[in-house]
């Protein structure tokens, strides 16, 4: 990360006041040693209370033993956390901790404070994405925007009840994540691996038959002709359906031309030259991933919620 701070002192205070405001317990459901052992080396850390050698010492008398001793929020002005005017990777190092499946609970509660924290850092520049997951659970890292979306287009996979076990899909979206600007082609050739695993997904949780050697655009057709695709419909609009139709025929090709980008520029076949990819075309691969996985999710839960497709278990 960078060395030079780009989080001003009005976004720090935002979010530390809305943190209080709202009541948010910080270390979740850690006790709030363990939570900043998870940091910080309490051990190596000075105490301000001469009783005790270390922080950890000093934290547990004032906040356990006399929890009335500190307020709930004394972290945020403790100089020696670095919370209040340290730099921008601690600050955003201690947000990213918050909404760790260790520490949070709640799923829906992550997602909204990741939601509430990426709203104040996007103006520095700054937001928090998952990186990996744990049980099926996003852990987040901060990284910096690069477009005016950010790293990446939302897409909250966890929101999806029909994606029983989405780490495969979290996988895939970590090393985009981490490939966008690094290595274009590996990032590309995981949109690719994203919008395959996906197709998979859906038509296994619908028990219908395909083959290891079906490629993504013949797994996409599946994936169509089980959610009805082609008879989408924009009800009392038959210029709407129309270009509803249009829509959709065009949604078909982007599938085509991903697995073909992946083909030109992204990793497999035993290139023999190094790939041209530059950032520029992962983030396109990407937005046309998050296109895609979006509106078919969009779709598959909306027919499974008419009845009119059951999913096995």
């Amino acid at each position: 990360m960078s060395t030079r701070n780009h989080i001003t002192e009005v976004t720090r205070r935002h979010i530390v006041d809305t943190i209080v405001l709202e009541k948010i317990d910080w270390a979740g459901r850690l006790d709030e040693v363990d939570f900043l052992g998870r940091l910080y080396d309490l051990e190596a850390m000075e105490s301000h209370d001469s009783r005790y050698a270390t922080a950890s010492g000093d934290i547990y008398q004032h906040r356990y033993n006399n929890p009335e001793d500190w307020d709930d929020d004394w972290v945020f002005g403790d100089p020696r956390f670095g919370l209040a005017r340290g730099s921008d990777d601690v600050f955003l190092r201690f947000l990213a901790e918050m909404l760790h499946p260790v520490v949070r609970a709640d799923p829906e509660e992550a997602r909204r404070l990741a939601r509430m924290f990426n709203d104040a850092l996007a103006p520095d520049g700054w937001e928090l994405v998952p990186d990996g997951a744990i049980s099926g659970r996003p852990i987040h890292k901060a990284r910096r925007r690069t477009s005016f979306h950010g790293v990446l287009p939302e897409l909250d996979l966890d929101a999806r009840p029909l994606l029983t076990d989405p780490r495969v899909l979290h996988e895939h979206l970590g090393r985009i994540r981490d490939g966008i600007e690094r290595d274009p082609a590996a990032a590309i050739a995981s949109c690719k691996e994203l919008v395959e695993s996906l197709f998979k997904m859906i038509l296994d949780k619908s028990a219908v038959e395909y083959t290891r050697n079906d490629n993504v655009p013949k797994l996409y057709a599946q994936v169509a002709v089980l959610l009805a695709l082609k008879a989408e419909s924009v009800p009392a609009s038959a210029k709407g359906s129309e270009a509803s139709h249009r829509v959709l025929g065009t949604l078909a090709q982007t599938v085509h031309s991903l697995a073909e980008l992946r083909n030109q520029l992204g990793l497999g076949h035993g290139r023999t030259t190094s790939s041209p990819a530059l950032a520029r075309h992962a983030r396109l691969a990407l937005n046309a991933t998050v296109t895609v996985t979006e509106f078919l999710l969009d779709t598959w839960h909306e027919r499974v919620d008419k009845g009119l497709l059951t999913p096995t278990p």
